[in-house]
């Protein structure tokens, strides 16, 4: 698991597109009170272990924002 705060860009030396994963998300808020948006994803379906979780990736509302902000810059929408 891992808790995001900021991002930092970084250039690909060799752009490959992943192959394709199952993913959810949940909202959660925390014991501090604050609100939490959590992205799941699952590994392949070659995977020995099916449908296990294999990565969690966590945002608070500063971090989803700074996302929000460079998807719109990056991606042009």
């Amino acid at each position: 698991m891992a808790l995001v705060r900021n991002f930092e860009k970084h250039s690909l030396y060799v752009e490959k597109i992943h192959g394709e994963v199952e993913c959810t998300y949940s909202t959660f808020r925390a014991a501090d009170g604050k609100l939490y948006f959590q992205i799941d994803t699952y590994g392949s379906p070659t995977r020995q272990m099916k449908g296990k979780k294999s990565q969690s990736t966590q945002l608070d509302e500063d971090a989803a924002k700074t996302l929000i902000s460079l998807l719109k810059d990056e991606l042009s929408i």
